[in-house]
């Protein structure tokens, strides 16, 4: 990870972070032929926006806070095989890339947690973590109803 000297410098690279992942997301829409599949995706696009914009206001001096508990981690990303972005991708696949990706940003945030000094930057930081666990949890329900608990 980056090495960062100042807190803009931070919020930056997380306001990237979300930056590429509503491309992805808005990319991936494209990949899957399933149309609820393409709207989830469209909607996890919307909300890495909606990150991207909550990041931009911590910038301006606001602080988010996170919720109270912790999200439910089924944990089916830790056992699912890497799975290559590709030009056509299965639903399976489409699933197992964003429960990968939404666990990277889990980690992230975390880790931007533990590294920010300021108490409201660690707030921000651990909100958006959760925020991502909650993604993660969406497409590993997702996954789990309608991959694992599939009639092959």
């Amino acid at each position: 990870m980056d090495k960062f000297s100042s807190v803009d410098e931070v919020l930056d690279f997380a306001i990237q972070r979300e930056q590429e992942s509503v491309e992805f997301y808005t990319d991936l829409a494209g990949r899957v032929s399933r149309p609820q599949m393409k709207e989830v995706f469209l909607q996890f696009a919307d909300e890495e926006r909606n990150h991207k914009a909550k990041l931009q206001a911590v910038k301006q001096g606001k602080t988010l806070i996170p919720a109270e508990g912790n999200v439910t981690d089924l944990k089916i990303a830790d056992y699912v095989v890497e799975v290559e972005v590709k030009e056509q991708m299965d639903y399976q696949e489409a699933l197992i890339v964003a429960m990968k990706k939404e666990k990277a940003a889990y980690k992230l945030y975390s880790k931007l947690a533990t590294l920010a000094e300021d108490e409201g930057l660690q707030q921000t930081f651990r909100a958006l973590a959760q925020e991502e666990a909650k993604h993660k949890l969406r497409f590993e329900v997702e996954y789990d109803d309608n991959v694992l608990s599939a009639d092959w």
